[in-house]
């Protein structure tokens, strides 16, 4: 029986650890620091051994193959071991992808990915398709893989789920866009970055569909570098294309085959230009998945916003309170910054991924009065902005009540209050969901 160990007992390695269990391997599950007790209890119910607050090196080492979470880095002790010993690193993602034989639709990118999975996913369920929702949203793939069976996923999967694939393939892959993110992750190279992104087209063939930005700079500088045979359908908002979708006067055109797709901008349920680019590539996909076009529009135009990307809070005393909190990167912000159409007070902070704020600063003048920053080391920010906004119209907090409290402060009647807060949230806060919920608990305790 072939030995398979997990590092890590979260969403994804429990999911990996769990397919392993039921495709019969001897499985063992180590995670150097504590596991949330619903895990826990998962790995008992299936019967998996597993350790917590340390990793043992017998019981690791003499694995055939090791699944990682993508939460670890390269850099950890114990891959270090595992690489020298020459036992195989895999993902998740690679890991689940051998014993699944649905249509995938997969989606990368820096900006977009969250509602662009979300808005593919609820088009393919109203179109009656039976569809699994997953990657780096909601369950693990490995999970639903050893558990149900699906005809089609949709997975949003990050650069560092895709650090360790090898073999898995999509039918149809998207890329959002490509901005500077996670560069500590990568060296502080930005072509690593991009490479790791991309790997997500290294195994389509000719009969697959590759779905990218064409306005988008470094996506088609690394575009022209690589041989790439699937079907390419590129969407913008500059250009018409003879393939792939466009953005025409007041609506959005989507070209696939002989087949035409006319969606007006006011009909679409996500205002903002980064949604146009969203609604395109979801559409995209959706046509090369054989949806009937007025299958598409309707999704489109009734489709809900999702949780922490732009999402209204409450008006209070007339100041808009909007929860943006997966804005973990500056380009993310610059999106939320620019549909703004009042005076915002900025709430923004936290952990900083090698952030260059100078793309923001134009936005930043035009657009915010005053800035709150929640974070522990807020230097950057205040290196980057206090000129503009004045040394008066820029605080330091530390937790969200605070900070709200603040913005509330410099917040006059017809104003914003925005957390995007340009950075991961792993100073003050569990992640960027965590942020945002207490971000919203405070808002409605004003």
């Amino acid at each position: 029986m072939s030995r398979i160990v997990v590092l890590g007992g979260a969403e994804s390695g429990v999911g990996a650890a769990v397919l392993a269990k039921v495709k019969g391997f001897d499985v063992f599950l180590s995670d150097y620091g504590k596991i949330a007790d619903h895990f826990a209890d998962e790995l008992r119910k299936w019967d998996i051994s597993f350790e917590e607050g340390h990793h043992t090196e017998e019981l690791i080492l003499n694995a055939d193959e090791v699944v990682k979470s993508p939460g670890i880095p390269s850099t950890a002790p114990i891959i270090k071991k595992i690489e020298a010993q020459g036992i195989h690193i895999i993902s998740e993602i690679e890991f689940a992808g051998r014993y699944d034989t649905a249509k995938k639709i997969c989606i990368t990118g820096s900006n977009g990915k969250t509602t662009t999975t979300s808005l593919i996913y609820y088009l393919l369920q109203n179109a009656g398709l039976n569809v699994g929702l997953g990657g780096n949203i909601g369950k693990s793939y490995a999970y639903q893989v050893a558990t149900e069976h699906f005809d089609y996923y949709v997975l949003e999967i990050s650069s560092f789920q895709l650090d360790n694939c090898y073999d898995f393939r999509p039918d149809i892959a998207i890329i959002t866009n490509i901005t500077p993110d996670h560069l500590d992750r990568y060296d502080y190279q930005m072509e690593n970055y991009v490479k790791a992104k991309f790997r997500l087209t290294q195994n389509l063939r000719p009969e697959d569909c590759f779905i990218f930005d064409s306005d988008d700079e470094i996506t088609i500088e690394h575009l022209n570098k690589i041989i790439l045979s699937a079907k390419r359908l590129p969407f913008s908002q500059k250009t018409e294309v003879r393939q792939g979708a466009f953005l025409k006067d007041d609506k959005i055109v989507v070209k696939y085959d002989n087949d035409e797709c006319d969606i007006f901008l006011k009909e679409l349920a996500l205002g903002g230009r980064h949604n146009i680019y969203n609604s395109m590539a979801a559409a995209l996909a959706a046509k090369a998945s054989g949806i009937d076009n007025k299958t598409i529009r309707e999704a489109l135009a009734t489709f809900q916003p999702i949780e922490h990307r732009l999402e209204p809070v409450l008006s209070i005393k007339d100041v808009l309170y909007i929860n943006d909190s997966k804005a973990t990167n500056v380009d993310a912000a610059w999106y939320a910054l620019e549909c703004q159409k009042r005076p915002v007070v900025w709430i923004v902070g936290g952990t900083d991924k090698g952030n260059d704020y100078e793309i923001l600063k134009p936005l930043v003048k035009e657009k915010v009065k005053a800035i709150v920053c929640l974070g522990v080391d807020n230097r950057k920010i205040h290196e980057a902005f206090e000129q503009i906004v004045g040394k008066d119209s820029i605080v330091d907090t530390k937790s969200a009540d605070e900070a709200v409290k603040a913005a509330s402060g410099f917040a006059k009647a017809g104003d914003i209050v925005l957390l995007s807060p340009c950075c991961a949230s792993f100073d003050l806060f569990t992640c960027y969901e965590d942020r945002g919920e207490k971000f919203k608990e405070a808002v409605r305790r004003l």
